[in-house]
């Protein structure tokens, strides 16, 4: 089974990429990339995927947008239950610049194959697809009192804040499940934090792409166990796992 993870470039800046596999019950990082056109990013999924294989694809953006106006249901939710960790979501509906780009995006993935999963019989292979939001996925992942805010501010601010991020996932996912391993023994993973504004937007990316990843293997695996699901398939629907602390199965 493998978990694609797409930080989703809403109005045509590049997207981060991210590939895990489930293999000997342990998740692996297979690549780790980043992609403007839409056409190179369906490219760079077939060469992740064989045609049929078992897949999760989360992607960050609103990929149903019911709602021509106001905001949706799950954009309402992530205010009303991470608003205090500043992780509330920008509102999307039909009206906004961006909508049919990412609602485009949603269709073409089922085109493919890739069913809309707002519920989910955990393990089960096959190809799916979800709406994922990092925000609120890494405070509760990472057990954190607010969000890690390397996205806005000064260029040194955001820097520190993405040393952090870059940390929890080197030193937190290792010890959740299903487990993430050996990022430092693999050529794609990261592991210097640039200084300049492009590099650090550019691995901002890589590393968002990557926590999508790993929630769509997380909600794979403990489906509502251990995950909140923010809406449905009508109204939106956004996959957060649930606060959580290290542990292994038993």
């Amino acid at each position: 089974m493998r978990f694609i993870g797409i930080d989703f470039g809403w109005r045509s800046q590049p997207s981060g990429l991210c590939c895990l596999e489930w293999q000997n019950r342990k998740l692996q990082l297979v690549d780790l990339d980043r992609k403007e056109a839409i056409a190179d990013i369906f490219t760079w999924i077939d060469t992740q995927v064989e045609p049929d294989a078992p897949v999760i694809v989360a992607v960050d953006a609103p990929t149903i947008i019911p709602n021509a106006t106001g905001t949706r249901l799950p954009d309402k939710l992530t205010h009303k239950y991470f608003g205090k960790y500043h992780a509330g979501c920008y509102p999307a509906n039909q009206s906004l610049a961006f909508a049919q780009r990412t609602i485009n995006f949603g269709l073409e993935l089922e085109a493919r194959g890739f069913i809309h999963a707002p519920q989910i019989e955990p393990q089960k292979l096959g190809r799916y697809q979800i709406e994922v939001f990092p925000h609120p996925a890494i405070v509760h992942l990472f057990n954190l009192n607010r969000i890690l805010k390397y996205k806005k501010g000064r260029l040194s601010d955001r820097r520190l804040e993405l040393i952090k991020l870059h940390q929890h996932i080197l030193t937190t996912l290792p010890t959740l499940f299903p487990c993430l391993c050996s990022l430092c023994l693999c050529g794609s993973f990261p592991q210097e934090i640039p200084s300049t504004t492009a590099a650090l937007k550019a691995l901002e990316d890589k590393l968002d792409s990557l926590i999508c990843a790993y929630v769509a293997a997380y909600w794979w695996y403990w489906g509502t166990e251990r995950n909140l699901v923010l809406g449905d398939r009508t109204t939106g629907y956004i996959v957060v796992p649930m606060r959580v602390t290290p542990n292994l199965p038993t």
